[in-house]
């Protein structure tokens, strides 16, 4: 059996998404899931599809910067959708795609995880800043 090199083998990964490996594509999607406000944006379009200005109401704390950008690249993904509608001011909806509401279980459970288990993570960091003198 002859041997492969390690550029051989990163091609073949590339081709099977193992998330394992540097250069595979889905380490990019890992990374823009696992961004707060992509969790937050699509847990809020979840109830319905919504502006602008109602998703940077619902989501506090976000930059109109950071929303803008975050929402464009949901939809580079394939995520979300935007839909313009001519009127006067022009209306523009933000809604989840059939892909993105594949995805709208995974961030519901980990954001109820996030909210049912915030209490235990409390202590433990209190715990660890007491036992390391921080």
């Amino acid at each position: 059996m002859a041997t492969r090199t390690a550029a051989e083998q990163r091609a073949d990964a590339k081709l099977v998404y193992d998330a394992y490996v540097a250069e595979c594509p889905t380490r990019h999607l890992l990374d823009r899931i696992s961004d707060k406000w992509v969790s937050l944006l699509i847990n809020a379009l979840a109830e319905q599809p919504q502006r602008y200005a109602d998703l940077s109401r619902r989501v506090a704390g976000i930059s109109q910067k950071m929303l803008t950008q975050t929402l464009r690249n949901l939809e580079r993904d394939g995520l979300v959708s935007r839909t313009v509608t001519p009127a006067v001011p022009v209306r523009v909806e933000y809604a989840l795609t059939p892909l993105g509401l594949g995805l709208l279980p995974v961030m519901r459970a980990i954001m109820h995880w996030a909210e049912t288990n915030m209490d235990e993570v409390l202590a433990a960091r209190a715990d660890y800043d007491a036992a390391n003198g921080a």
